[in-house]
Order: structure tokens, then sequence, then C-alpha cells
């Protein structure tokens, strides 16, 4: 009569705060002994105690026997104890499960109460084999005379088509039923039911789609017709009729609701059921992306979040009324929530197109950009926010300056500008100056993107070279990244970009000699030693671009300026040559020694008097006379000229033909195919004859010779083995000896890889250990190819500007390239191209005002707006739907191709 109820433990274990588990050790051996009382109101007692402290975290599953014994209780305040004792401690591994089976049956057939108390707690303590025993009593229930009896056994019967699909044959009709059912509370359990089942097999419940429509358009309850509206949108993918039969009540649900949850399910329904297509698709399409974007403008951000998530699905259908309420969205961008601007970007990202692509960029670029500096307070206001602090000011429009997003949206401008090989980008120079812009004001680490883009856009667009040399040499003369070289988010690697660019394409320079100052001064040795190895060679290339066009217009008063630039350069390599980077000092080095043969050729020249040629590049190829010129001022410039540098397709190296009579699976010196299977055959020889060792003399000698025979063949491939002492071989062992020695030695003389003595000796004494073997690592030499002579390069101001920009999509192939299918990879439907994109002739768009052009001098400028953009594309091999990947830096100086990979 003492014992202490659960409210008795409660307060024990909050006047026990400090002494917890030992007041919660008593307890439990108090519960021990209750729960072995046949008092069942004791038992029971002790169960409530014990499904508390579970909730804390102890373990109860002890006590599993005693509470299928409260489960038992005819009474059913002392039952629902026992139920909720084991819905919260039972589970699929339990034991004494098996017991209840008759148990539960006996419940399901007593009164009401008994069955509801049943029925709930079945549908927790479900497994397999309960799901096969009780599913006839539970399909009966279905027609039980008490709605909430039904409406528990619809409950239950989910669980039991869970653990035993078997059920649905028998089980399904039944529930069909219910859809016809007088209460509201069982059509609606009944609906929950078929929706989670339907997740699974859409197909196999169509047959309910006459039903469930007229739930649809009859009833009033919110809550099931967003059940209803989310399975048909699980059927109508599989069902294209449906399609036209919804549209009209969704519509008007979408029209007419207020319950914001009732009205994005209709909406995501329409999406993802595929009912925005066609003449009254479209009109159902701009209710969907109003309602949308009425949500983004709404204060709550969980609808802007769903309103964002769902317009990206629709963009790929109707881009055109997603682009309506482009400044909505874009104002998202500026919102306080990470995840609303993360999701506002995958909008845009997926939004953008020809027309847009400028003003969306430089929106966004923009955020970039971070808010002035507020002006310095006075006395009075700096006194008065000590004394009333108040939180900072925060500019208006301002998002978050984290590193983090700062990458994330820097990324999103070169993705957006960059997708299916800049097809959505109309003018290059203006994404040339974007991508300066981008590494002037990200402030994060995206200086090697902005490289490679750099260099891609210029070796795919020729038109662009121009102005992109310009661009570049302005970038070089400015010494913003030099200064803060060593700092995070410097985006120095642009500096790698504007050395290449300049050096590969130095004939857009009127005065290259004037640019090798900025390349050669001693703050580029502090930058990462790629950038310098490149600075290097890029001087390297203006030097002999300037020398070669000195040699053209040679006069006897260009020979001081030539003596002074080549005594500076040779300055400034010899401090580089001095570098503890292997790459500077190699280049470095190289250079030093071309610039010490011209400095020799050049102080040796003497003027001449009468050549009798008026034109100096006419005599500079005459096989007679000599040149006007010093000869070494062409020394340096056929080294970086005879090749020009174009993209190469993705599936070049794979499309190259194999040549007639090559098979490329067959062994090159069959010799070695032989001896490598006679090794595995000894191999498993000497392992066998190893394995029988103990059983006689005679055997025991012959593993012997095995063993000794596989050591030599090791030592004749090259491996380095201590011999153990040999007992002095027999005859027979000598003349097997020299039998396998005559074999070998007639293989090994088709070996290219072993050489082989023709002279006529003497035999041997030496072993056959003894006999050279020389390994040939390397490829065999291949013939030279003949030098060609240096062409003489036409005037730059006979070269007229393209009309228009042509990106080099495709690449080059390889002569006599073989496509196979296996190369002809589909690209997905949201990176094709769309049709005839460059046939529509429009204005190009106004400078915004965002941004200041750079400054370019008026005679580099362009005199006239450039013509619409028209992509010519190469005949195409096959190759249309290969997968376009991005180019990779080329190593300075290496002249070829520039490869897409």
């Amino acid at each position: 009569m003492w014992e202490r109820t659960l409210q008795d433990l409660i307060r024990g274990l909050r006047a026990n705060k400090n002494d917890e588990s030992k007041f919660i050790g008593q307890a439990m051996d108090e519960i021990r002994r209750e729960i072995k009382s046949k008092d069942m109101a004791l038992k029971a007692g002790a169960v409530m105690k014990l499904t508390y402290l579970d909730m804390l975290g102890y373990d109860m599953s002890w006590a599993s026997f005693h509470i299928v014994e409260v489960m038992s209780s005819p009474k059913i305040h002392i039952k629902s104890v026992g139920y909720l004792g084991a819905v919260q401690s039972f589970n699929e591994d339990t034991d004494v499960l098996m017991l209840t089976t008759n148990l539960l049956k006996k419940d399901l057939s007593s009164t009401p109460a008994d069955i509801a108390v049943t029925l709930n707690g079945v549908s927790s303590i479900m497994t397999a084999d309960l799901a096969r025993d009780l599913s006839p009593e539970l399909v009966g229930m279905l027609n039980h005379s008490r709605p909430h009896i039904r409406k528990r056994a619809v409950a239950a019967m989910y669980r039991v088509f869970q653990k035993y699909p078997d059920a649905l044959h028998h089980g399904i009709g039944r529930l069909q039923e219910k859809l016809e059912d007088s209460d509201p509370g069982v059509v609606c359990a009944t609906v929950n039911v078929l929706c989670e089942l339907a997740r699974r097999n859409p197909q196999d419940y169509l047959p309910l789609a006459p039903q469930l429509f007229h739930l649809l358009t009859t009833s009033s309850n919110n809550w099931m017709l967003i059940k209803i509206v989310k399975l048909f949108g699980s059927l109508s993918p599989h069902e294209p009729r449906l399609v036209k039969k919804l549209q009209p009540p969704i519509t008007d649900l979408i029209s007419t609701t207020s319950a914001i949850s009732l009205l994005y399910e209709c909406v995501h329904t329409c999406i993802i059921g595929n009912m925005l297509q066609g003449i009254t698709g479209d009109s159902l399409a701009r209710t969907c992306v109003s309602k949308l974007a009425a949500f983004i403008e709404d204060p709550d951000q969980n609808l802007k979040y769903i309103a964002l998530l769902a317009m990206v699905k629709i963009v790929p259908t109707h881009p055109h009324l997603v682009a309506e309420h482009q400044n909505t969205i874009l104002s998202s961008v500026d919102d306080e929530d990470i995840s609303i601007r993360m999701r506002a970007l995958d909008l845009l990202s997926a939004l953008v197109n020809r027309d847009n692509l400028q003003s969306i960029v430089q929106q966004v670029l923009s955020h970039l950009v971070k808010p002035e500096s507020f002006a310095i307070p006075s006395a009075v206001q700096s006194l008065s926010q000590h004394i009333i602090p108040s939180a900072p000011a925060k500019s208006p429009g301002a998002p978050s300056q984290s590193t983090a997003y700062r990458l994330v949206l820097s990324q999103r401008i070169m993705t957006m500008c960059s997708q299916n090989t800049y097809d959505n980008v109309a003018d290059f120079e203006w994404y040339l100056s974007v991508l300066v812009d981008l590494a002037y004001v990200s402030n994060v680490d995206i200086g090697t993107q902005i490289r490679d883009q750099l260099v891609d856009v210029v070796g795919r667009v020729r038109a662009a070279r121009s102005y992109a040399v310009k661009l570049m040499v302005k970038v070089l003369s400015d010494d913003t990244f030099l200064l803060h070289a060593g700092e995070q988010g410097s985006c120095s690697e642009v500096l790698w970009a504007a050395a290449w660019i300049c050096g590969e394409y130095c004939n857009e320079l009127s005065a290259p000699d004037e640019l090798i100052p900025y390349l050669l001064q001693p703050e580029i040795a502090s930058l990462r030693p790629d950038i310098t190895a490149v600075c290097i060679q890029s001087a390297t290339k203006l030097f002999g671009y300037w020398a070669s066009e000195a040699a053209k217009q040679w006069t006897e008063s260009f020979l001081e300026d030539l003596k002074r630039a080549v005594d500076i350069m040779i300055e400034q390599m010899e401090q580089f040559a001095s570098s503890t980077q292997i790459e500077v000092q190699e280049r470095a080095a190289n250079l030093l020694q071309l610039l010490i043969f011209i400095k020799r050729d050049v102080a040796m020249y003497k003027p001449k008097q009468e050549n009798g040629f008026t034109d100096p590049s006419a005599a500079a190829f005459d096989p007679v006379l000599e040149p006007s010129f010093p000869k070494s001022l062409y020394l340096i410039q056929p080294l970086f000229s005879s090749h020009e540098l174009n993209p190469v397709a993705s599936i070049a190296q794979a499309s190259v033909p194999v040549p007639d009579g090559l098979d490329l699976d067959a062994w090159i010196v069959p010799s070695m195919q032989d001896r490598v299977a006679e090794e595995g055959d000894d191999g498993d020889v000497t392992e066998r004859k190893i394995k029988r060792n103990k059983k006689g003399k005679e055997k025991e000698s012959a593993s012997r010779t095995k063993v000794k025979s596989g050591k030599k063949k090791q030592k004749e491939e090259g491996y380095r083995e201590e011999l153990a002492p040999q007992e002095e071989e027999t005859a027979e062992e000598k003349a097997e000896r020299e039998r396998r020695k005559a074999e070998r030695l007639e293989r090994m003389r088709d070996d290219p890889y072993y050489i082989m003595d023709d002279r006529p000796q003497k035999p041997p004494a030496e072993d056959v250990d003894s006999i050279p073997v020389v390994r040939l690592d390397g490829p065999l030499p291949l013939p030279k190819e003949e030098p060609r002579l240096p062409g003489l390069r036409s005037s730059a101001s006979m070269r007229s500007p393209p009309p228009s920009f042509v990106v080099e999509r495709e690449g080059e192939m390889p002569a006599g390239a073989v496509i196979t299918p296996q190369l002809l990879t589909p690209v997905p439907s949201s990176r094709r191209q769309t049709p005839n994109p460059f046939d529509v002739t429009t204005t190009p768009p106004p400078p915004l005002p965002s941004f200041q052009s750079y400054e370019i001098p008026d005679d580099e400028l362009r005199t006239s707006t450039p013509e619409p953009i028209k992509v010519t594309r190469a005949k195409k091999k096959g190759t249309s739907t290969a997968k376009k990947k991005r180019t990779v830096k080329p190593k300075a100086g290496d002249e070829g191709t520039v490869v897409i990979h």
C-alpha cells in the first residue's frame, strides 16, 4: 500500500537532480519487484513507470513478457497501459511477439473499446508474421458498424500492406469501397493510405481515377483535397488523358482557394503532371506563374522558398512567362536568408538566355561590389553611440558579404555565360570585360576559373583577340594584382592569362617592346612560379616578334635600340636565371643563352654600304646576297610561329584512325608472349615440386633443379637476388642447362630489347647469368622534320576586322578521323542548343551603367557597332552531341593546339 505511483516517481526525479542515478537505481529495483506481482493494477503501474523511464533513455526491453501479461487484462484501463508499453518498447526482434497473435485476434473480436485500443497498438508493432495472420480480421474490420473502428482499420491496413504485400490482392478492393463511405473521416483516411501506396507503383491505381475525380470536384475538405491532388500528380504521367480532364478543376482550385498549402500543391501537381502543355496549358501556366510570383513577394520566407523551387521547374517549358517577373526574382538575391538567395540564383541560371544575359549578369555582378563606407561620424555621434549602443545600419540592398556566398555568385556568373559553349553570349568583348571586372571585385579565390575562361574565349573567338590583347595590356600595366598577389582572393592568376594572351597574339600589338618591361619587372618574381614562367615565355615571344618586325623595316638607326634592348633583357634574365624555382630558372636560362647569341651577332654586324637592295625583307631570303640586318633577328620568332593554336574536338584523340595491318591487342614481340607463358608453366611446376619435396631423394633433386631454374629466370628479368650455395651439377643437369641456353638465345635473336653479339667467338665459359641484358626504357628515335623557313607576315594595316564573332565550338579533328558510335554520347536536353538562335537579327543592348567601360585609345576603338553575331559551325562529323568540356591551361611556350577535353 506504500508503493510509489508515477506522480511520485516524477516528483522524486525533480527532487534528486544532484543524485539522479542513485534515485533511478532504487526506483528500478522497486519496479522489478512490483512488475512480478500478481496484482494486475500494481503490475500496470510498474509498466507506466517503466514507459516514462524509457522516454528518458532507460531500457525496458527486459519487461516485454510482463507487458504482454498486462495486455491480456480484461479491464480496458489496464489493457490500454499494456498496449502503450508494447508500442513504446516492442520491435520486430522482440521474442514475445509470437505469443501475441492469439491475444490480438481475441481482442479484435471483443468490445468496440477493446478493438479500438488493439487497432491503435497493432499498427505500431506490426511485423510480417502478424500482418499475414491478422490480415483477414483487419479486412473484416473495414465493414464495422462504427466509423471510428473503420477509420482505425484503414490506417492499420497500410501497415499490413507494407509488411505483407500479398494482402493487396484481397484487401485493395475492400479499401476502394471505403472511398464511398458515408463518414468523411473514413474517406479521408482511405485517401491518405492510397496516396502513400501510389508512390511506389502509380500505374496500379489508375482504376481509382473516376472515384478520386468525383471527390476532387465535390469535397470541401482542404486536407483531403491536398492528398487527392498529390495522388493525381503521381497518376497523370502514366495516363495522358487525365491531363485534359484535370485542368479545369485544378484551374478552378488555383483561382478560388484561399488555402496556401492547397494552392501550392495544385501548382506543383500541374508542373509534375505535364498539365502545362498545349493551348489550355499555357493559360494554366500563366496562372501558376502569377501565383508563384505573389508568393515571392510575400513576407513569409517559406512561401518564397517553395515558390522559387517551383519556378525553376516551370522555366524549361515556359521561360517567357517567368521572365516577366525577372525583377521580382532578382530582388530575392538581396534576401537576408541564404537559402532563398541560393534558390534565386538557381532560378536565374535556368532563366538566362541570349536576350537577358547581360542585364542579369550585370545585376548579379553588382552584388559583389562592396557598399561604400559611410561618412566618418562626428564626436557627438560617436559619444551617443557609446552611451546608447545600437545595431549598425545596414546598407539597403546589400546581401551578405560572406566568402562562401561571393564564391557562389562568381561561379554562377561564369556558368551562365559559358554554358553550351557560350551559346548565350552575344558580345564577347563585353564578356571579356565582365571577367576582368570579376577579377577585381570578387575578392575570392576564383582566379583559376577566370584564367581558364579568358584563354578559352580568346582561343575560340578570333574576332575578340584584338580587344582581348588591348584589355590584357591594361591588366599587366595595372599593379593592383601585383601588390595584392599574396593575399587571399587576389585573383593573381589573371596575370597568367594576360601574359599568355599578349605573348601568343603579339601581332595585335602596335608596340610590343613597350610591354616587355611590365612582364620582366622585379615584382614578377614574387608571384607563383607558373605565372612567372609564363611572363618570361611571353616576353620571349614579344621580343622575337619585335625583332622580326625590326628586320623587315631595318634601318641603321635601329641598331642602337636593338643593342640597348638586348642588354636590358640580358640583365633581367640573369636575375630570373638564379631563381630557386626550376621552371623559372630553366626558361630564363634558355632565353639568356639566346639573347647572348643575339648580342654577339649584333656586335659582329657591320652595316652594308651598298647591298643593291631597297627592300630589306626581300634581301632577307635571297640565297646569294647577305641581308642588310643581323641574321639573329629571325632567331626567336620561328620557334613560336610555326603552328597556330586552335581548339581541338573532345573526341579527336579517340578518333585517330588505326593504320592498316596494326593490331593493338597483338604482342609487338611474339617471343615475349611465349616467354611469359613458359615462365608461368615453370612457376606451376616449381610450386608442385616443392610440395612433394619430402617424398624421396629423387623428387628432392628434381625440386632443387626447378628452384635453380626459377632463380636464373628471375636474374634474366633484372631482379637482384642472393643465390644459395648450390651443389655440383651432374652431366644430365649440365646438358639440360645448355639446351635451355640454346633455346633462349634463339628466342632472343628477334627480341629488339636484347642486344646480340653476332661476332664469331669461342663458346663462353661464363654462366648464363653473365650474358648482358639491355633495357630500352624510351621510345625509338623518330626521324627529324626539316625546319621550316620563317615566312613573311602580311602587314597589320592590310588586315580587315571580321564582321562578326564566330565561336569555334566543334574544334579540330585529325585527318582521316573515324567516329565510333561509343563516342557519340547524347547531350541532356537541358544543354541542347536552341534552334536557330543566331538567325534572329536584334539590336545589341545598350551599355549598362553599373560598370564603366575600359578606356581604350581612340585609334584602337571600334568605329561602328558590331553586326549581329552569326555562329558558323564546321561540317558535322557526328560530334554535335559530344559533350563539350572546358579548356585546360596550356603550358607556357608549348606550341601546337589547345586541347579541349
